[in-house]
């Protein structure tokens, strides 16, 4: 029985890590994304994914049959979803980095948008999982969408020599 149950610990951590191992990169790069930090200083997104990772483990045994990738997702967007709109602006919380694609995006447009066009999450999905209504998830995800691809313009530019021109 011992013997048994030995083997059986023994796949299930290398079934796990085999799942690490295919599925970590994408799941960083995701949790870069939601935060907006720079993929090179990206603390809070591997913080993120450490959770995701360590949830997915603990229920490993009770997935039966769930995409485990799936499941570690969901986690990342809840928890960002809840640390980000609990906590936004609050002590210790990094601002995005400016270079970040995504850095013009408030939390909640950055998640929708990530979990639907970089996870390819259908609307109803996304709706469910963030506990949104599915107008409400199409609505933010169209207005970060046009906001990426018309971002904000800058304040204009002073007028060089519009002093000297008056004297």
């Amino acid at each position: 029985m011992r013997e048994r149950h030995a083997f059986q610990d023994v796949r299930r951590v290398r079934e796990f890590e085999a799942f690490v191992a295919g599925a970590a990169g994408r799941l960083l790069h995701t949790a870069t994304l939601l935060t907006a930090e720079a993929p090179a200083d990206n603390p809070r997104a591997r913080r993120l994914l450490t959770l995701a990772l360590a949830h997915t483990y603990a229920g490993w045994d009770r997935l039966r049959g769930e995409d485990p990738y799936d499941h570690a997702r969901q986690y990342l967007a809840t928890r960002f979803a809840r640390e980000a709109w609990h906590h936004h602006g609050g002590p210790g919380r990094s601002r995005p980095h400016p270079d970040s694609p995504l850095a013009v995006l408030g939390p909640q447009e950055r998640l929708i948008l990530v979990v639907r066009l970089y996870e390819g999450v259908a609307e109803e999905q996304t709706a469910a999982l963030l506990g949104l209504p599915l107008e409400r998830v199409r609505t933010i995800c169209d207005r970060a969408t046009a906001t990426l691809l018309h971002p904000p313009r800058g304040p204009a530019p002073a007028a060089v020599g519009a002093g000297a021109a008056a004297s």
